[in-house]
């Protein structure tokens, strides 16, 4: 191990007083004969030419296919065309010219230059978030006035990329900025930048030779930095994942060539290997979070459905891990057109060219289904096609059900990562009886083992509080994935997984899960787990819960059993979803409203837990959050039994009768 880390110090300090003479190196000479073209001219020719996804030969339909999108398109345009960007919660920053590409607009911190692998982006000091400059470098907001182009050649939106991308390479030469810290961040430049010129390579504006030359110099040397950097380890994530993808993307786009057809086989090589690693069997992302689930399968699927695009084939054990994932997607998208917040979310797409919300990813149904011609994953699809018109075209778009296909209301168990979905046509209830994420590592995932997300009758009641900021706030990040900001129990203030403050993307493996029970009819969805976070303590605790949903009544029982003994301080949140309004309304009983429906949350037994509403936050999207209300259940003493019921007003009165009874419990909550 020691004298691995030692190499790779090495390697690191020879690339960096190797990267200057290297970019300075690659001249025109340089990059055709690395890609076997006569000029610069003629490489640009036969590389327009090439087949992408993306890029799309005929819009037809593209009205009644995408309703309403024109009109969403052009507007971000002309955001585009301002240089005005939203990014990551920034609200709208007019970035003038030239761009501060290694500024954080939003707290003024600046990121000097250097050798990149050396610039340290994290620093607990200042509230300076690295993601900033690497979200405004990928580029992504300039996609629009792709868009824009493609469906009216206006030679406005080619200047304006023209001279972004002229702008960014002039501001971060080759390994010597902020912005090539991680290779994962050019690795998703590879994939904008690849599109953006399919858009635009036919246009009088791009028409010129130098600065033919720099994007395509450019382009090589990001191909070049990712292989050089790749973000292995020994357990490796996402951003391993998007670095093959990017080889992939940049070896197939220059096609000839040693170093692309090393590119495009090694980064195909690392998918296959990685897709079998970091995705379960059951088709969930390892890294515990749905943000990140969808970021990844686009990372694994998009070189896929691009090479297709070139006539190579994909394995079939490839595409059912693929599927799998789809079905996950599936089975966590809701009818409101959103998703729970498990885990980390930072908003990061590939390459997102559809105008659903944040939270939608069901185009990911629609990919799989289109791509692949799935039929099973087709019935399951619903939403807006424009992300696969844009991607797989007009006729692929067309396989599709209308929006108005309704999403799929079965329960589902994913068993080999502990995720169990209690739902009907109007409930839908996630539950996180899986390990933290990332192999015990913790990555992306946070202590919300035996937590849930809830709608009911169509309300979003119960929350994930969702993520809000990274290094930002390191206080924040560390509220934001800990034990009491999630919905299950705390047990004497401790953290389910303990975590060290300095360390942003780490937990201990200390919440191990067990789950005892998982039952489905169209009575009564069930599901009872625990796990082992409390066992450290000196009197250990093993939390217990069973979460129960009936879906003909909209109704949801959580009982929760702490086996063990001692005295303790117990509490058990209850966070609410933003907008739902809470008030007590009697002895041992709340009445919460939302989207005009209310309901009634009752607790047994009432003399031994207190309860109190604090306020609490939920971070809908990434540097964003919102006041919310939390619920708390209280008790310091010898451990109780806890039963708690939401039901809507109307069936208040036996809520606890039917949850005892449901759960064959006696009036004590002992089993019957």
């Amino acid at each position: 191990m020691v004298a691995a880390r030692l190499a790779s110090e090495l390697r690191a300090e020879w690339e960096r007083f190797r990267a200057p003479i290297r970019a300075r190196m690659f001249t025109d000479d340089a990059l055709l004969a690395g890609t076997g073209a006569s000029s610069v001219d003629q490489l640009w020719d036969v590389l327009r030419r090439r087949p992408h996804i993306g890029r799309v030969d005929s819009l037809a339909g593209f009205e009644a296919l995408c309703p309403g999108q024109r009109a969403a398109i052009f507007e971000g345009a002309v955001r585009a065309a301002a240089r005005t960007v939203d990014l990551l919660g920034s609200g709208p920053i007019g970035l003038g010219s030239p761009i501060a590409w290694s500024r954080d607009h939003r707290s003024g911190v600046t990121w000097p230059g250097g050798y990149a692998r050396r610039l340290r982006y994290a620093d607990p000091a200042d509230d300076g978030d690295v993601k900033f400059p690497w979200e405004l470098s990928r580029l992504q907001w300039l996609l629009p006035a792709g868009q824009a182009y493609r469906l009216k050649a206006d030679e406005r939106y080619a200047r304006l990329v023209r001279e972004v991308l002229d702008d960014w390479i002039q501001a971060n030469p080759y390994g010597a900025t902020i912005n090539w810290a991680v290779a994962m961040e050019a690795a998703i430049r590879v994939l904008s930048w690849t599109w953006l010129f399919h858009m635009f390579a036919a246009s009088a504006e791009w028409s010129e030779a130098g600065f033919r030359s720099r994007f395509l110099r450019a382009l090589y040397l990001h191909g070049d930095w990712i292989e050089r950097n790749l973000e292995r380890s020994d357990v490796s994530g996402n951003h391993y994942t998007a670095d093959a993808a990017g080889l992939v993307f940049a070896g197939l786009f220059f096609g000839a060539g040693r170093a692309p057809e090393r590119w495009a086989a090694l980064g195909w090589d690392i998918l296959t290997t990685e897709i079998e690693r970091q995705v379960q069997a059951d088709g969930v992302d390892f890294e515990g979070s749905t943000a990140y689930h969808r970021l990844v399968m686009e990372f694994f699927l998009l070189p896929a459905l691009y090479r297709e695009r070139l006539g190579l084939s994909t394995p079939a054990r490839y595409r059912e891990r693929l599927v799998a994932m789809a079905r996950f997607v599936a089975a966590y998208s809701r009818d409101d057109d959103g998703c729970p917040s498990w885990g980390d979310g930072d908003d990061g797409r590939a390459l997102p060219l559809g105008s659903q919300p944040l939270a939608d990813h069901r185009y990911l149904i629609g990919l799989v289904a289109a791509g692949w011609d799935v039929d099973e994953v087709r019935d399951r699809f619903s939403g807006p096609r424009d992300e696969i018109f844009w991607l797989l075209g007009p006729d692929a778009a067309a396989r599709l059900p209308s929006t108005l296909n309704a999403v799929s209301a079965t329960p589902a168990a994913f068993p080999a990562s502990g995720v169990y979905i209690l739902r009907s046509k109007r409930d839908h209830v996630f539950v996180d009886a899986g390990p933290v994420g990332m192999r015990g590592r913790g990555g992306h995932g946070h202590n919300d083992c035996l937590s849930f997300d809830a709608v009911l009758d169509g309300s979003h009641l119960f929350a994930d509080p969702g993520t809000y900021v990274y290094t930002a706030s390191y206080e924040w990040r560390n509220r934001f994935r800990g034990t009491a900001f999630h919905n299950t129990p705390v047990v004497d203030g401790e953290e389910q997984n303990r975590l060290d403050p300095g360390l942003l993307w780490a937990l201990a493996n200390d919440a191990r899960p067990t789950v005892e029970r998982w039952q489905s009819s169209p009575e009564l969805v069930q599901i009872r787990a625990s796990h082992s976070g409390y066992e450290r303590l000196g009197r250990p605790v093993i939390p217990v819960r069973t979460i129960a949903l009936d879906p003909r009544a909209h109704r949801l029982a959580v009982f929760d059993e702490l086996r063990g003994d001692g005295v303790h301080e117990l509490v058990v949140p209850y966070h609410m979803a933003a907008g739902v309004l809470v008030e007590r309304s009697g002895p041992g009983r709340f009445t919460i409203r939302a989207r005009g429906r209310a309901f009634v949350i009752a607790w047994d037994p009432p003399s031994e837990w207190s309860s109190r509403t604090i306020p609490g936050w939920v971070s809908p999207s990434y540097g964003r959050r919102e006041r919310a209300s939390v619920i708390e259940f209280v008790r310091a003493g010898e451990l109780r039994p806890l039963l708690v019921v939401c039901v809507p007003e109307a069936a208040a009165d036996r809520g606890l009768e039917w949850a005892r009874s449901a759960l064959g419990l006696t009036p004590s909550l002992r089993p019957a």
